[in-house]
């Protein structure tokens, strides 16, 4: 039996973080980095990856920035080769690069109500948040079945669990925004892909589990993070660091047990 810690530890071991270079993607990277692994940051931002990447690197740790278009089975396939051509192996996939609709001030508003949501806005979304991930797990599993291991991390969220409170989103005096109705659509069809391919793999020693964050912090109005955190068992949104060790544990061995399981950190949201 191994002591605790070891089973924390990815010494060896390869990891692709899809969507590496956003928000929650540079913080798995790191955590992964810092438990041991080689780590490849595949990102649609050429630059933002290779510059996490040099950060990385420059703390001693082994790190790739690649650009890689999830919607783009060529682009997914030569993000497989080129982490194959570097390290030889290929352990861990972290499904993170997300179609997420921001509300900071930063982001513009999402004022498309269900019956005028455009098609366009719908089938871009479907093809990164839910035929993205299909295609990368599709991809990465190959090197994974030639070793006889992997995992797989799929990004799912609170909204694949429950329907979005649109109040939250309404602003006294401004134009009525909504939580876009592909982001419940397709974060509850994650969900339903790790059942699928944890199953489908049942005796090939890969293990698939999905990761459902809640709403993570990001320089949001203070009527929004009062209206949030008042839902929240634990009376605050999540802080981006705050889903490391959930996905830490999940990559490693010590949820060697698991698989086609949904770990939701969301701070008791999902539980009143």
């Amino acid at each position: 039996m191994n002591e605790i810690p070891e089973l924390f530890k990815l010494d060896g071991r390869v990891a692709v973080v899809t969507g590496g270079a956003g928000l929650l993607g540079e913080e798995f990277c790191r955590i992964l980095a810092e438990a041991g692994a080689s780590v490849v940051i595949a990102d649609i931002n050429a630059g933002a990856a290779e510059r996490f990447a040099g950060t990385l690197n420059e703390r001693g740790f082994d790190a790739r920035g690649l650009q890689t278009d999830v919607t783009d089975s060529d682009s997914v396939q030569q993000m497989v080769g080129a982490t194959l051509k570097a390290f030889g192996r290929l352990d861990i996939l972290v499904n993170s690069a997300v179609l997420d609709p921001k509300f900071d001030p930063q982001h513009g508003g999402h004022t498309n109500s269900f019956e005028e949501y455009p098609i366009e806005a719908w089938n871009q979304a479907l093809a990164v948040n839910l035929t993205g991930m299909f295609l990368c797990c599709q991809s990465a599993v190959r090197p994974m079945l030639d070793q006889g291991n992997g995992v797989i991390i799929n990004l799912s969220s609170i909204y694949g669990l429950t329907g979005p409170d649109q109040r939250m989103y309404a602003r006294h005096g401004q134009v009525t925004q909504y939580k876009p109705v592909y982001y419940s659509v397709t974060k509850t069809g994650v969900i339903g892909l790790t059942r699928y391919l944890a199953t489908y793999y049942a005796g090939k020693n890969i293990r698939v589990n999905t990761l459902s964050p809640g709403g993570v912090y990001n320089d949001h109005a203070d009527d929004f993070v009062q209206a949030y955190s008042a839902k929240t068992v634990l009376g605050r949104m999540a802080q981006k660091d705050d889903m490391n060790g959930a996905l830490l544990f999940l990559a490693s061995d010590a949820s060697a047990y698991m698989t086609g399981a949904n770990l939701v950190v969301d701070g008791g949201w999902s539980t009143w």
